[in-house]
């Protein structure tokens, strides 16, 4: 069994934002709602689709620059509870966030979906580099950037970031994340960081002078006097770009086999003038 575990958010982004988007107020949910389609269509049985519900979470008492949703348009920000709806009625488990983000949802259910031993492989459909750090050393946790299908395994973390999983965390603490709103230290770029993490593993155990380094880089005593005067930055950095992985989502993974549609989901979809939607969802029905 395969668990197929979605970021619907980076999903109504993509969708809102794509090229072929007519119809910025409903677009993207329409666009969500056929992708998961497809999903299903290309074989998966048991799918569940992370959320974020609102967009500020507990990162922001953190953090004060963490992000907040300033500047996200209005029409896509609408779609953001109306998604939900929509995928419930089309029959998806969806793990609605509040207090926590999607990542933190998606990073959860991988970890409980690998725990039941009749998965085989728990798939985190998203190209987010936060989530790295959750892909397994034994190839039962991966990633899968289904807009480029492109499997992201230990390896590919590895080839990409010069660090294996288990240091993905402290390389956002280090090198920041625009994206979410941390800037990471000054000087320490993804190269330095990289061969770092690679010696030392964690932030805690880069050594504070670069007399005391082992590796090689460009402008070591720099970096370690930046690291040793702001490493509770780094820390805090770290902090928030660690997932949580310990959210209790559902009972079992049998609660996220989707069954088909609900009696619901025709009407949604002819509110969203898509119904050419509900034919294609109950030919992909399973037959009971």
């Amino acid at each position: 069994m395969h668990v197929h575990l979605v970021d619907g958010t980076y999903e109504l982004f993509r969708f809102h934002y794509g090229p072929n988007n007519r119809d910025p107020r409903h677009g993207a949910t329409i666009g969500v709602l056929s992708s998961m389609l497809d999903l299903v269509r290309d074989g998966a049985t048991h799918v569940g689709v992370a959320t974020d519900h609102v967009i500020e979470s507990f990162r922001n008492d953190l953090y004060e620059g963490y992000k907040d949703g300033s500047g996200v348009d209005p029409d896509l920000f609408a779609q953001f509870p109306e998604i939900e709806d929509a995928l419930r009625v089309a029959g998806f488990a969806v793990f609605a966030m509040v207090d926590h983000e999607a990542d933190d949802a998606l990073a959860s259910a991988a970890v409980a979906a690998a725990a039941d031993p009749r998965v085989e492989r728990a798939i985190i459909c998203t190209p987010d580099k936060d989530l790295g750090q959750c892909v397994s050393a034994d190839g039962r946790i991966v990633q899968y950037d289904r807009r480029q299908q492109l499997l992201i395994d230990r390896a590919a973390v590895i080839e990409k970031f010069g660090v294996g999983p288990e240091s993905i965390a402290d390389y956002l603490g280090l090198v920041g994340d625009t994206a979410d709103g941390f800037p990471g230290l000054p000087g320490w770029g993804a190269k330095s960081s990289s061969v770092v993490l690679a010696r030392y593993g964690h932030i805690e155990h880069i050594p504070d002078s670069a007399d005391e380094w082992d590796v090689t880089v460009r402008g070591a005593a720099k970096l370690a006097a930046t690291l040793a005067d702001h490493r509770d930055e780094a820390m805090l950095y770290r902090t928030i770009a660690t997932v949580i992985t310990d959210l209790d989502l559902f009972e079992s993974v049998d609660d996220l086999r989707w069954a088909g549609p609900t009696p619901a989901f025709a009407e949604l979809c002819a509110q969203l003038g898509a119904p050419q939607l509900v034919a294609r969802a109950e030919r992909l029905a399973p037959v009971s």
